[in-house]
């Protein structure tokens, strides 16, 4: 599917051949995906100087992983800290940076040089083969979407996910931002997303089950009548980008891992305008709502402390710093 080129702006009528050149009627063909989000061309896979600390599969793209305790001992949760702040930054750069007429593709290599200049590696890079130094996720795409050709539309709402590699620790963060004149029914969506966000992260209690996260998050979603992507879920991170800790963004009782301090995780809901049900890309990593209605997200790496949570890529210079009601 990463063949597809972009229609032109002016469109066929139903009966005419389609733009794509397949031989079919424009309605037999593209006309189904009008205003959907089309794959685009992906360029080579950018380079990281060798002088830059890089994760197990960046030159395989096979990821070796091993049994990383939950609790992280304070060395490790101090170099998280500061992988936490440059993932943070980079989010917030590479968004200010993008605009309306961009490639995602031009967005990708600013975030890449943002990752080189702060001696980090890019942690989605070669990650299970995954080209691309960051995540860029438009409109009805839930996650994964590849950097490519396609061009950022004015109305657009952009999800921007980075994850840097640094100090022998991943920091892990997205948020959604609004490309030129966006709907009302959109910044309401990306709106509830965030306030979603950080009802799940302000659920982050030791000695409470983690279950808690999903509740609050879904409630949230319920009462605003979006739903919750059920597919794609939060995650334990440290030295290594995915541990076995998971966090739901909705409430299942059987989700019942107790936090404890030390623990760190992401919390990251996707909600949506209709459905919480998902269909893959034929690249096997874009993920967009069954129904092609829009969806938002956005992603803190989260530190349980003795009394609450710790937000190790929030506050200042972050992208979504604090909970909206907090700032």
């Amino acid at each position: 599917m990463r063949a597809v080129s972009q229609p032109p702006s002016v469109l066929p009528q139903a009966n005419d051949p389609c733009w794509c050149g397949s031989g079919r009627k424009y309605k037999r063909c593209h006309k189904k995906l009008e205003g959907r989000v089309l794959p685009g061309e992906v360029s080579p896979m950018r380079t990281v100087p060798d002088g830059i600390e890089r994760p197990n599969w960046a030159e395989t793209g096979e990821p070796v992983y091993w049994d990383e305790p939950r609790i992280k001992s304070p060395e490790v949760i101090e170099r998280m800290r500061h992988a936490g702040k440059v993932a943070a930054e980079i989010l917030r750069l590479t968004g200010e940076y993008m605009q309306v007429g961009m490639t995602t593709d031009e967005v990708d290599a600013y975030a890449h040089d943002l990752y080189i200049e702060r001696g980090a590696y890019p942690s989605t890079l070669n990650y299970n083969h995954f080209p691309k130094s960051l995540c860029s996720s438009a409109n009805e795409v839930i996650c994964h979407g590849i950097p490519d050709s396609r061009v950022i539309q004015d109305g657009d709402i952009m999800n921007l996910d980075v994850t840097a590699y640094i100090g022998g620790v991943h920091g892990d963060t997205n948020a959604t931002f609004f490309m030129g004149d966006v709907d009302p029914q959109s910044r309401d969506l990306v709106r509830v997303t965030e306030e979603a966000t950080w009802k799940g992260i302000e659920a982050i209690v030791p000695g409470r089950p983690i279950s808690d996260i999903g509740r609050a998050i879904e409630d949230h979603a319920k009462a605003h009548k979006m739903g919750v992507v059920k597919a794609f879920i939060g995650h334990g991170i440290g030295e290594q980008f995915h541990t076995d800790i998971q966090v739901l963004h909705y409430y299942d009782s059987r989700n019942s891992m107790v936090m404890r301090p030390g623990m760190t995780f992401t919390v990251e809901p996707m909600i949506t305008l209709g459905t919480w049900q998902h269909k893959m890309w034929d690249d096997d990593w874009t993920a967009v709502t069954a129904d092609g209605k829009r969806t938002a997200q956005f992603e803190h790496t989260c530190l349980v402390t003795d009394d609450g949570v710790e937000v190790l890529t929030g506050g200042e210079g972050a992208a979504s710093p604090t909970a909206p009601w907090n700032r």
